[in-house]
């Protein structure tokens, strides 16, 4: 219990700062365009189909990583091995990336070549599709999954496994039936943190897919055409919308523990 009085105002006066920061931004620009023109905005079918291309397409990219990073981030948890460090940072390299950059990398990697013929045949084109609008959210949000997902796996300690073993269990029902429970709050959150990140890509998702529009790249189009008068109602839109569905699966998990 901290009992200097001026120790905790000095750090209430600072926290004030950073919490006033962060939220006097989104207040006004609710102030600024009101509940109803929220409401009116949502009502546009161009907004209303960026805004559920945005969520689907993130949803889309947190899926694939749960299927395939949550496995990476429980091997790295799990084991030594040479090469376990530029593995790390391999993972964390889309974090210090300009997500330009990205955006024009992902193009150069999968729109040509060998395996820009593969996904043609496939039917999944990359430039102005949902394919490259999912991987461009991917590639720049995938890190902060399987951080995550890694730190919780730590947690868990690893003696619940060996009994589980001794006991007969195998390691895949180990680990869904053991690891991936005591470890869920972590990949929760984590998930929560790269779904959010999709969500606000606009960089990486511009240079490759300019139609059809996420809502970041609407906002964008829309002060660009018309200005502050129509772009703020999508973005107060989009924030309304991210907010409620994050709020409610904190919600749900909450209720969970």
């Amino acid at each position: 219990m901290i009992k200097d009085k001026s120790f905790v105002l000095i750090f209430l006066f600072l926290s004030s700062i950073i919490v006033l920061f962060l939220t006097i931004p989104l207040i006004k620009l609710f102030i600024n365009v009101g509940l109803f023109g929220v409401i009116d905005t949502l009502k546009d079918a161009e907004v209303y189909n960026a805004i559920f291309l945005t969520i689907k397409a993130a949803l889309y990219s947190v899926a694939f990583v749960c299927v395939t990073g949550i496995p990476l981030a429980y091997l790295i948890a799990r084991h030594e091995f040479f090469g376990k460090s530029v593995l790390e940072s391999i993972i964390d390299i889309p974090v210090m990336v300009p997500h330009t950059a990205a955006g024009i990398a992902l193009l150069i990697a999968f729109d040509n070549g060998y395996i820009g013929e593969a996904l043609s045949y496939l039917g999944l084109g990359f430039i102005d599709t949902t394919t490259g609008i999912v991987s461009a959210m991917m590639f720049l949000s995938a890190p902060f999954l399987i951080n995550s997902a890694k730190e919780g796996f730590k947690k868990v300690d690893v003696e619940y496994e060996y009994v589980a073993r001794t006991l007969g269990a195998s390691h895949f029902s180990t680990f869904f039936r053991i690891v991936l429970p005591n470890s869920r709050n972590d990949i929760i959150n984590g998930a929560l943190m790269m779904w959010s990140r999709g969500l606000g890509e606009f960089g990486a998702v511009v240079i490759i897919a300019y139609h059809p529009m996420v809502a970041p790249v609407l906002i964008f189009d829309r002060f660009n055409s018309f200005g502050l008068k129509y772009s703020a109602p999508v973005a107060a839109a989009m924030i309304m919308v991210s907010i409620c569905l994050f709020l409610a699966v904190r919600f749900v998990n909450n209720r969970l523990k």
